[in-house]
């Protein structure tokens, strides 16, 4: 990209005094505006340590990616194996019954998977999608990368550790006793391409209660995440995603609120639990310290209207075409998230894709209307910035206005011919230069 500044105002103020008063009591923490990814708190963000079921995110996110591509339906069934079976009968762990030899759609396996975070049916989708838990886990591993994340190890689908996988399979990937890892950035990254590349999963992430299989051995489902409406610690506006507990990890939880048209993700990771405190509370209230200071101080503001001309940038010149240059704008609003008692100044960028342009800078005939051809970019420098560059920024597209048809030889031929008499007429008039 080329970068060329647009100058205005000043910079918000540095956030730290804010990170240090919310004192969230977890060994790492992070906070997220959902549409940018704006980083609006964080605490020991780089830190892979165990993640417990939200491992269930990325096998979410590969689920929902299959159907979308039409390799899995959700009407498609899958015969439940012995050593499924078995261990969807160890009421050690979150489950709901699979009976040996019966067909479960993957519909079902999948909302059992969502709200009550059922182990050997997250191993049942994994089997669908990839054949084998091994090649799943491939799979994970290398979603993982697509999406830039940085500190993350996946071994298997559900977020257990493999100790507890091993009486019921032949061999696990890893070491015996080995678990998923991943840092809270990392961790927030997911949640927010998992909400920007499939926002179905709040529709299912959102249920705080449903039966499964009421014809056979059925199961109450209650969503282990206990923030969502009607459930014991309630939070307005709560609707996803996913809960994580195991000796290793302790206790977790990835969740997201909406309210008057801004969502926020937070990610909270091994939260201390105070003396007489379960950890089911302790961490959703440190998730509820974290999302009231979100709603409480920051709104989602628009910087730039849809169409918008930048300012000494209003248009590009075009080569070979009918027209000389063409008009440019912002495609879409920019949204900043800014703070309430901020100054609300910041530094916007416009940056132009080069590989739209030839080697003089400008733009090769034909040109359609509505082609991107760069961006305008806004960041504050608060000292906390955005989940990376593929997480997200303040951005809006910027596009032509108008198409411009490729010129006829006559019309370039007419152009080649005048440019040679004014170029002559230009040395000319050089050259008697102080004669008139």
């Amino acid at each position: 990209m080329m970068v060329l500044m647009l100058a205005m105002g000043l910079v918000q103020k540095p956030a730290s005094a804010a990170q240090d008063d919310l004192d969230v009591k977890a060994k790492a923490a992070i906070l997220v505006e959902a549409s940018t990814g704006k980083i609006l708190y964080e605490k020991n963000a780089d830190n892979a340590q165990g993640i417990a079921s939200m491992t269930k995110m990325m096998t979410e996110y590969l689920l929902l990616e299959a159907i979308q591509d039409g390799k899995v339906k959700w009407d498609q069934t899958y015969e439940v194996p012995m050593n499924i079976s078995k261990m969807s009968h160890n009421t050690g762990l979150s489950n709901v019954s699979l009976e040996v030899g019966r067909s479960y759609t993957v519909k079902e396996l999948y909302e059992a998977m969502a709200i009550y975070s059922a182990n050997a049916a997250t191993m049942g989708i994994a089997e669908t999608i990839a054949g084998s838990e091994a090649k799943f886990v491939e799979m994970m591993n290398a979603k993982a990368k697509e999406l830039g994340l940085e500190h993350y190890k996946f071994v298997n689908s559900t977020g257990l550790n493999n100790a507890d996988l091993s009486q019921y399979f032949d061999s696990v990937v890893g070491e015996p006793d080995e678990e998923n890892v991943m840092s809270a950035k990392d961790m927030a990254t997911l949640a927010f391409r998992l909400l920007k590349d499939h926002p179905e999963i709040l529709e299912t992430s959102s249920i705080p209660k449903k039966v499964f299989d009421k014809g056979g051995d059925s199961t109450d489902m209650s969503n282990w995440n206990w923030m969502l409406p009607g459930l014991i610690r309630e939070y307005e506006g709560m609707d996803g995603l996913k809960t994580g507990t195991t000796d290793f990890a302790g206790a977790n939880f990835t969740g997201t609120a909406e309210r008057d048209g801004i969502r926020f993700i937070s990610v909270v990771m091994d939260v201390n639990v105070p003396s007489g405190e379960n950890s089911y509370d302790a961490r959703f209230n440190e998730t509820r310290k974290l999302l009231d200071y979100a709603f409480n101080n920051y709104t989602l503001e628009e910087v730039y209207p849809a169409n918008y001309e930048i300012k000494g940038h209003k248009t590009m010149p075009v080569v070979k075409g009918k027209e000389k240059s063409v008009k440019i704008h912002t495609k879409d609003p920019l949204q900043m998230v800014l703070k309430t008692d901020a100054d609300k100044k910041f530094k916007p960028q416009f940056e132009v894709d080069k590989k739209k342009l030839n080697e003089d800078g400008k733009l090769q005939a034909p040109v359609k209307k509505g082609e991107t051809i760069g961006y305008v970019t806004v960041k504050s420098d608060d000292g906390l910035g955005y989940l990376t560059d593929k997480g997200g920024s303040s951005k809006a597209a910027v596009v032509t206005a108008d198409g411009v048809e490729k010129a006829n030889w006559f019309i370039l031929s007419m152009r080649a011919v005048g440019g040679f008499f004014s170029d002559i007429w230009g040395s000319v008039t050089s050259t008697v230069k102080g004669w008139f």
